[in-house]
Order: structure tokens, then sequence, then C-alpha cells
């Protein structure tokens, strides 16, 4: 008699990483920018001093404690794997696009920010990935040139992922957000868009924007956000709020 044995689920962190689609970074001619998106737009390229930061906290988040799930250590380090590629592409916007000097040296005093904040690593990237990074995704989307915009869609497919798998996490660890972290999220956003001002066209408000972050930071979501579901970029704001952190 031959005996059969059902195969082991797959952990929910591999289902997760198994959404990944495949892409390579390229590089990228200058294009025509939404008028008055232009300062901002090089402030929020300077923060992509904190993607190998992301890389360098989910390192310190594999010295920690874990969840007991054979896929967590797979995808956390898939994750950082992106990070790399995520750096790459937006050095190709910046050299079509140049920095602004000022922006690049202000963007090293949030990275060390957010480096030097004393909350698990892997809890600091879940919220600087879901309520700064997904602002900053869409004001790309919606003020950017061809190739910018290019690259979030790129990029916002690998976040979609990010979020989820390391807001489980966060849960799984039982971690909870701290006012600190409250704080500091909505300092990076706000520094990023106070060039805006105010503005009939919401993508250029600066106010639009906060309440996007204030949104995908309290409750996973940013509703005024919904016409990026009718455009190439994938509806990343819509992740699932189930298994996020808890907020307190």
């Amino acid at each position: 008699m031959t005996t059969t044995f059902a195969p082991a689920a797959l952990s929910s962190y591999t289902k997760i990483m198994n959404r990944k689609r495949s892409w390579t970074p390229l590089q990228v001619d200058k294009g025509q920018l939404v008028l008055g998106s232009e300062a901002t737009l090089k402030r929020c390229l300077a923060l992509r001093t904190l993607e190998l930061p992301v890389k360098e906290m989910l390192s310190q988040g594999l010295e920690k404690d874990l969840p007991n799930d054979p896929g967590v250590i797979p995808a956390l380090r898939s994750n950082m794997a992106d990070e790399d590629k995520h750096d790459l592409g937006l050095s190709y916007v910046v050299a079509a696009h140049g920095v602004d000097e000022s922006a690049e040296r202000e963007a090293e005093t949030i990275r060390k920010a957010w480096l030097e904040s004393p909350e698990h690593p892997i809890l600091k990237t879940a919220i600087l990935e879901r309520s700064v990074f997904f602002v900053l995704l869409p004001f790309f989307r919606f003020n950017g040139d061809m190739g910018i915009r290019s690259l979030a869609s790129d990029i916002s497919r690998d976040e979609q992922t990010h979020v989820c798998i390391h807001g489980m996490v966060a849960h799984d660890l039982g971690l909870k957000s701290t006012q600190h972290l409250n704080k500091l999220r909505r300092a990076t956003v706000h520094w990023a868009m106070d060039l805006l001002g105010h503005s009939n066209n919401k993508y250029l408000n600066k106010d639009f924007w906060m309440r996007q972050s204030d949104a995908l930071y309290n409750n996973g979501k940013a509703p005024e956000l919904a016409d990026t579901q009718r455009s190439r970029m994938p509806a990343f704001f819509e992740a699932s709020n189930i298994n996020l952190p808890q907020y307190g």
C-alpha cells in the first residue's frame, strides 16, 4: 500500500512574494514635468536616499526574532534585493534630471533620523513604505515625465508586496507604531511637499499629499487617489489593511 501525503500549505509570506513581477531598470531621457512640480520632484528624488536604509533596516530585522514561518526570511531577502533595483532606477532618473544639492543634504538628515529611530527595524520599514513611499510614488505618477511615471509603476508593484510582508511581520511580532514614528513620517512628507503650498490642482497641493499620508498611516487606504485605478499604475494604496501594524 502506498501512502500519500498532502503537500504542505504554502507560507502566506511566500504567496505574497510570488506576486512579484520581474523588471529591469532602464536609463531614461529628460522629459516634460508638470509645471510647478519641479522643485518638489527634486525633493522627492532626494528621498531616494531612504531606499538603501530600508535594505539596511531589513538586514537588521533578520538579526532579530522573527515569526516562525519558513517563508519570512526568503521574503525579506527578496525585498532587500528589490531596494537595490529601486535605487538603480532612481539613479537613472537623477542622471537625466539632476539634483538640488540643498535638498540632497537635507534628505541625508532625514535618512539619519529614520536609521537612528529606536523602533524595531521592520516596523520602521512598514511605516516608511506605507505612508511615505506610497505618497512619493503617486506624486511621480501625476507630475513626472514618461520615464519617471514608468519607473514609479514598476516600483509600486514591488511596494505592494513589501508593505504586505513587512506589515505581516510587524503584526505577527505584536509590534505597534509609536507617536515618534508617526511624527517622523509626517515630518518626512511635510518636508517633501512643503514647496508646493496651495493650488487648485490637487496634485500640486501640499495639504492634499499630507492627507494621503495621514490616510495611509491610519487606514491603509487613500481614497482621494482613486484616479490611479484608471492609469497604468497599480492601486498600491488599496493594499489590504489586514495584518498591518496596529497604531496606538
